[in-house]
Parts: structure tokens; C-alpha cells; sequence
């Protein structure tokens, strides 16, 4: 996580580089590198640079929570915390196992990050008992949160489960469909801030709700980035993801929507609290400009990468500032 709090310069991408011949590309990894089993192998399975996503609603949810309440409970905090990273790990290696069996990785035209169970890192077994170890623990998790807070908690939790192993399972994945977006923004953005203020406190406001579709929105342009990326291999395998039913320039559009669009409820959340602090979030509107150029100037295939990376760590620094005019506007009275 600490890499993810470093500020980067924030560049336009550029033609990818031949790399050296021992060194794979970049975000490609020579399957002789990794050891069938080894932790390189089970953290290309869990992709721990996705997890600001789970991070960041948790982060806004908490902060927004204790500055209308003045009151937070560090242990609920941790709890929710630990069920949203592990919802997240779970997606991500619901992913890799679903995507291997239905044939996602033939035909070798597909330039995001390696899949381990493609590769034969790991075994479809293996990955299948993660996510059945995973599983239990987050419902663990749950049965402490809904004997605090009450059985909605269960439907809260319930639900995001089920998103997070219908993503790529069952007979027809959300991943196959073009309701991807739709449906990060909806769990990793509205669920996932709004659950988490009422967790704590037992209500929501109109300030969580406005930040919930900020964070939706971030967390949904960062798999805007993935489906854009592999939109041939994907239309060649079947899949029919936003970018391959409505095209390039849609897609373009919908990231730009979603990146910028994140920005749009700020200034709604400063007025509706009467503090100026809420404000701090829109000091990464010029990264977030830089970033859409950057998206748009990317040439196909693994440079998309750098971009995705780039979206995560938006998100995560939006949530760091909200979470910074927060604490600010509650100290401040």
C-alpha cells in the first residue's frame, strides 16, 4: 500500500519500449519467472494494485460518518475494512480462475496483467479454495458486524458477495455483459460508502450518498481502462463488455464521463456541510485532465496499463483528501 501513497508524476503515455531480452514487458511476466505456488504466483491472483478500490469507499464512508457524528468505533472500522478487502481479493481471483475456464486467455491477443491460473501458477483447485477460505472469513466478518449492528448489514454483505463471484461466474458473468461499469459503480461506490456510514453510525446523509457516486465513479473508470485495453481480444472471445457493444469513441467518453463526472458532486458536498474543507478533493482535478489526455494518447495494449494503475491511484489520493476536508470541517466547529 505504501507504493500507492508515493506522488508520481503524472505523464502522457508513450509507445511502449522494447524491453531487454530476459525482461518481459511491461505488465507481462515470463511464466519461467514465477514458481507454480510461490507468492509471486498467488499475488498475480489477488493483484494487491487493485485494492484501493476496496480502500477508498471504506476511507470516505468512516470520515464522512465522524464528521456529522463526531464518533467512530476503531474496531467496526477494522472490521469493515478487512470485509471490503477481502470482497476485493475476491473478485480478483474469482476473475482469474473464471476467465481461464471459459476460455478467456486463448488465442494470446489479451495485454492485461497475467493471469496465474493461465499460466499454471496456480491450480483452478487452489484458486477455487481461496475464494471458499475468503468467503468464510468475510462472512465471519459479517456475523460480528450484524450482531452490532442488525440483520441489514446481512443484506449489505449478502449482496456484495454475490456481485463479487457473479462478476465472472455463473452462466452468463456481469464481466461478459456491458453492465461492468455500472455495476463497480454501484457496490465499490454507492453500497460500499453508504454501508460503511451506516455501519457506523446508523443513518446516512446526502454528503455520503454525493461522495458515494464520486468514489463509484472513479472505481468504475478504472475498469473502463481494462475493457477499453482489450476490446479486440475480447470481441474475438465473445465477450460483449461496454467497449466492444458501443465502440472506441464510446468508450473514450464513457471513461472521460466517469473520470471527470467524479469531480461533479464536490462542490455540492461543500455547500451542503457550509465548509470549504470538503473542497480538497478538486485539487486533483488537473491530475485527473492529465490522466484523461494520457488515456487518449495511449497507443493499444500494455501502456493502458500504466493508465489503469494511474486510475487506482486517483481514486484512492480523492478519498485521502475528502477524508482530509472532513476531519478539517468537524475539528473546525
Amino acid at each position: 500500500m505504501v507504493t500507492y501513497l508515493c506522488v508520481t508524476p503524472l505523464r502522457r503515455c508513450r509507445r511502449p519500449t522494447i524491453a531487454p531480452p530476459r525482461s518481459p514487458p511491461t505488465g507481462r511476466v515470463a511464466a519461467s519467472d514465477v514458481r507454480s505456488g510461490s507468492p509471486r504466483a498467488w499475488a498475480a491472483a489477488v493483484r494487491p494494485r487493485s485494492l484501493p478500490a476496496a480502500v477508498s469507499p471504506v476511507l470516505a464512508g468512516v470520515a464522512l460518518g465522524f464528521q456529522r457524528t463526531g464518533a467512530v468505533d476503531a474496531l467496526a472500522v477494522l472490521l469493515m475494512l478487512a470485509a471490503a478487502l477481502l470482497m476485493q481479493v475476491i473478485t480478483n481471483l474469482q476473475n482469474d480462475v473464471g476467465f481461464t475456464l471459459r476460455g478467456g486467455e486463448r488465442g494470446g491477443t489479451r495485454t492485461g496483467l497475467p493471469r496465474a491460473s493461465a499460466n499454471g501458477w496456480l491450480a483452478v483447485g487452489q484458486i477455487r479454495r481461496a475464494i471458499l477460505v475468503c468467503a468464510l472469513a468475510a462472512a465471519a466478518l459479517g456475523v460480528a458486524l450484524v450482531a452490532w449492528r442488525g440483520w441489514p448489514v446481512l443484506l449489505i454483505g449478502s449482496a456484495s458477495l454475490l456481485a463479487a463471484l457473479a462478476y465472472m461466474g455463473g452462466p452468463r458473468p456481469i464481466a461478459y455483459t456491458p453492465w461492468g461499469e455500472a455495476t463497480v459503480f454501484v457496490f465499490f461506490g454507492l453500497v460500499a460508502v453508504n454501508g460503511t456510514d451506516w455501519v457506523l453510525t446508523g443513518g446516512w446523509a446526502f454528503t455520503t450518498v454525493l461522495a458515494s457516486m464520486s468514489l463509484g465513479a472513479l472505481a468504475a473508470a478504472a475498469l473502463a481502462v481494462n475493457n477499453h485495453r482489450d476490446i479486440d481480444h475480447d470481441r474475438r472471445i465473445g465477450r460483449r463488455t461496454f467497449a466492444v457493444s458501443f465502440g472506441t469513441r464510446a468508450s473514450t467518453a464513457l471513461y472521460t464521463a466517469l473520470l471527470l463526472g467524479a469531480f461533479a458532486p464536490v462542490p455540492a458536498l461543500s455547500l451542503a456541510t457550509g465548509t470549504p474543507a470538503l473542497l480538497l478533493p478538486l485539487l486533483l482535478w488537473p491530475a485527473a485532465w492529465r490522466l484523461r489526455r494520457s488515456f487518449i494518447a495511449c497507443r493499444p495494449g500494455l501502456a493502458y496499463n500504466e493508465v489503469l494503475f494511474r486510475t487506482f491511484r486517483l481514486e484512492l489520493w480523492f478519498s485521502v483528501l475528502l477524508a482530509a476536508g472532513a476531519l478539517l470541517a468537524r475539528f473546525a466547529r
